[in-house]
């Protein structure tokens, strides 16, 4: 799956970004920089992927 970086913007200037194809929390490292130019964050809403490699981290842990 290809990584993208979406910037949605409304019919009244509100705008929000979103991540697809990234796992874990690379999806904040790739977007900082437009979250930083679009000024501060209102909310956040994280997708199942940003949890991914998280879980696979503690999986391997546990099976040790």
């Amino acid at each position: 799956m290809s990584k993208t970086i979406e910037v949605i913007v409304a019919a009244d200037g509100t705008s929000r970004v979103e991540t697809n194809g990234f796992a874990g929390s690379d999806c904040r490292e790739a977007s900082l920089f437009l979250e930083q130019a679009l000024g501060a964050a209102n909310a956040e809403q994280l997708k199942p992927e940003f949890y991914q490699s998280v879980e696979a981290e503690l999986n391997v842990r546990e099976s040790a």
